[in-house]
């Protein structure tokens, strides 16, 4: 027996292919194993780009005797959070059923032989610390207690199902008022430092997303302070890269100083989300800039292969927490010279550093620069960027995941229209219909031919679901309307669960997991079910095909039936189910240069929150606005189309 991943196409199981553990990754050869010798499982699920995976591989995963005990007691199997969401999903559940402990990565879960859990945990540190036992302890202890119950733990396995059934149940309700909800939500939030209140930080930015949707129907102001709060807070300290673009996972302090320094995919496109959808309401010049920073970090740095992006980069570099972003006093002093002064004046840095002695680029409160003080500051950037560059980069986890690329590329068309860059628009449109040629006929989760045999999810299929009807709804291609209606129908054969009246994490026939993964939570991403009811919304009014209207009458009053059970996690879903309830069209007749003029000056907030459809007509330009069945007349200018939205946002 010998460590198994060494031809995995996973950058996080090649990290572990040369430990003295005996992995294997999640198949059925390990599975079929630990039911041969009657031995328990040793489940650690982690990604490339986690610092304390990183930590717990270098103090347990690489020792001798650590590994000998794993070895010979249990079957190990090393797991990608990123190629197996489903799996991380469901085990992360059971982690918080079993023990109540709060989930995270790494998670180390223990299960029977027939792969269900009965123990877990997170981190687990070589020697007890602060409470936490050491992991050989735990090992010993877990062998000890599987050994002397082994029946008693496997007998448990209808028990736990009963749980995750219940775990996941639906309350009979039907359509409610949903903006009480958000006003709830107000009450945990930091009305100083912004974000959720307490530390650690996350920007969780899907709640966020709602607010903003709910301050545009309302105008009630207690729903856009936070928004603004958020974004201000988040771009002006630690946890923003000043001389890149781009935010960090999350930050350890309340105060988005102190960054966890790694860098995901997923936080940095819905961070240009935010700012893209804030922007379309609302002027900041400061903002604006943090925006074009940041898709051009993205589009530059996040780059792997076909033009597709990556992952994520590392907290670590030269095994030092970031080692690559953090500064000397003395280092900056002696760099920038008689520049010096106007880093101090800008940037909360001091001899001592925020930061184990070291300084993370943090703006001072209240920062105001004159131009020609703006105009300095950018030269010292330029500096700072250029130094930083001969220091060795992070490691890049360059696994393209569908998901997340067809995320970014809808993205980028929204922030295109409200910055009114027609290149990016171009770019991302010619980006666009790339993946869509390379994903026509083979939809995996990681775009790699390497990776062809990791399973397709939901999120996948809505995701690129709502690339292409986004697509159609810009460009008018017929094309594009035509395969997302296959793929949004063969999502509904391979994922939904009629069981729970629900889409289902990964294809129903594929499941290898002792349940059914049923996710309602928004977790990195905002949920595949409902991104799919806002590609259902948007096919029924352009197609007028009853079908959408049934799918979406069942996924909503299922949505409706868990709000008070989950609502803190599915503001996604409260966003999405307004949204198909106002059920907003723009017709617009004309030619398509005049359609996209106008669809730029008029500043859709967010595409997804209305239905586009562009009627070619060359001898005349009107607009035709449609809520629930009821009417414009025609709109001829942009002052008009302008009223008429606010008014019908409003109403």
């Amino acid at each position: 027996m010998s460590n198994q991943l060494k031809n995995e196409s996973s950058p996080y199981l090649q990290q572990h292919a040369n430990n003295p553990v005996d992995w294997y990754p999640w198949k059925k050869e390990a599975l079929e194993k630990a039911k041969k010798e009657r031995k328990p499982i040793f489940l650690s699920v982690g990604y490339a780009s986690c610092h304390w995976c990183h930590v717990m591989a270098h103090e347990s995963f690489e020792n001798i005797e650590v590994a000998k005990v794993l070895n010979e007691n249990f079957v190990n199997i090393k797991v990608d959070r990123e190629e197996r969401p489903d799996l991380d999903n469901i085990f992360q559940k059971s982690l918080s059923i079993l023990t109540g402990a709060q989930g995270g990565w790494p998670l180390s879960m223990f299960l029977d032989e027939n792969a269900v859990p009965f123990t877990g945990g997170t981190y687990f540190p070589p020697n007890e610390i602060h409470g936490r036992p050491s992991f050989k302890n735990v090992l010993l202890n877990v062998c000890k207690v599987y050994d002397e119950n082994r029946e008693k733990i496997i007998s448990q396995v209808s028990q736990l199902k009963l749980v995750f059934k219940d775990f996941n149940r639906k309350n009979s309700v039907l359509k409610q008022d949903l903006k009480p909800y958000v006003e709830k939500i107000i009450q945990y939030l930091d009305d100083v430092n912004g974000g959720f209140k307490g530390a650690p930080k996350f920007p969780q930015f899907y709640i966020f997303e709602t607010l903003l949707y709910f301050y545009r129907i309302s105008k009630n102001k207690n729903f856009i302070k936070p928004v603004e709060l958020l974004l201000m807070k988040i771009s002006s300290k630690g946890i923003y890269d000043h001389l890149m673009g781009g935010i960090s996972r999350y930050t350890v302090d309340e105060k988005w100083i102190i960054p966890h320094f790694e860098k995901m995919l997923y936080d940095n496109i819905q961070y240009v989300n935010l700012l893209s959808h804030y922007l379309s309401d609302f002027q900041s010049n400061y903002l604006k800039e943090k925006l074009i920073q940041t898709i051009n970090f993205i589009n530059n740095e996040f780059k792997s292969k076909n033009d597709l992006l990556g992952s994520a980069f590392d907290a670590d570099s030269e095994g030092v927490e970031g080692k690559y972003y953090t500064w000397k006093y003395d280092d900056l002093k002696n760099l920038l010279k008689e520049k010096f002064a106007i880093i101090n004046k800008s940037y909360d840095i001091s001899e001592n550093g925020n930061f184990e002695g070291l300084n993370i680029l943090t703006e001072k409160d209240n920062l105001k620069l004159n131009e020609e003080e703006l105009n300095e500051m950018s030269i010292v950037k330029k500096i700072l960027h250029d130094e930083r560059n001969k220091r060795i980069k992070p490691f890049f986890d360059n696994k393209v995941q569908t998901d997340l690329n067809c995320f970014w590329l809808y993205s980028n068309l929204n922030a295109a229209l409200v910055l009114k860059d027609d290149k990016l628009f171009v770019n991302t449109l010619i980006s666009t219909k790339k993946l869509i040629k390379q994903l026509k006929n083979n939809i995996y989760h990681c775009y790699e031919k390497s990776s062809n045999k990791v399973n397709v999810f939901l999120d996948d299929y809505a995701y690129l679901s709502l690339l292409l009807i986004t697509l159609y709804e810009l460009e008018n291609d017929d094309k594009s309307l035509e395969l997302c209606k296959k793929i949004m129908l063969d999502t509904w054969e391979l994922f939904f669960n009629d069981e729970y009246n629900l889409l289902q994490k990964n294809i129903i026939k594929n499941n290898d997991l002792f349940i059914n993964p049923i996710d309602i939570s928004d977790n990195n991403i905002p949920n595949g079910n409902s991104v799919y009811l806002i590609v259902c919304n948007k096919l029924k009014n352009i197609t007028r095909d009853s079908n959408w209207q049934n799918k979406i009458d069942l996924l909503s009053k299922t949505f409706h039936s868990y709000i008070n059970y989950n609502f803190s996690q599915m503001f996604s879903f409260i966003k999405t189910l307004d949204v198909c309830e106002k059920n907003i069209t723009i017709n617009f007749h004309g030619e398509y240069t005049q359609y996209i003029n106008i669809l730029k000056q008029i500043n859709i907030n967010n595409i997804s929150e209305t239905t586009i459809i562009h009627n070619e007509d060359k001898k005349d330009f009107f607009v035709i606005i449609c809520k629930d069945q009821t009417c414009s007349q025609k709109l001829k200018n942009i002052n008009e189309i302008k009223n008429y939205l606010d008014k019908l946002y409003n109403d």
